[in-house]
């Protein structure tokens, strides 16, 4: 129990608690662990799950000498972003950056943070 103490300590993965109908309960889930999940009566009690069930499952892979995943929170973020878009879309983003008198970046950058 004290190992289980101390990961949940330590504790910086990525939660979210949401309504299940399907289910007729609140459902706990990780970001970085997409495969599990919790329901419970509560948000509380769903987010009390999730957390106890992610601190087994990195114990268990820690004792099996798997990777385990790094918390979204604690990773390093570059800054830059790479993507394919069509050259529509392009040209359109381009227009758009132009008559704002923005660049392309500020303006994709803008329309993400909205």
């Amino acid at each position: 129990m004290a190992v289980k103490n101390k990961v949940l300590e330590k504790d910086c993965y990525t939660y979210r608690v949401t309504w299940s109908s399907e289910d007729n309960e609140y459902v706990g889930l990780c970001a970085e662990f997409p495969g599990l999940s919790w329901l419970a009566g509560t948000q509380e009690e769903a987010l009390r799950g999730i957390r106890e069930v992610v601190a087994d499952v990195v114990v268990d892979m820690k004792a099996n000498n798997e990777a385990v995943p790094e918390p979204l929170a604690t990773k390093h973020y570059s800054g830059n972003l790479s993507i394919r878009i069509p050259k529509d879309l392009h040209r359109n983003i381009a227009i758009q950056a132009a008559e704002a008198n923005v660049s392309i970046n500020r303006l994709i950058s803008y329309k993400l943070s909205v």
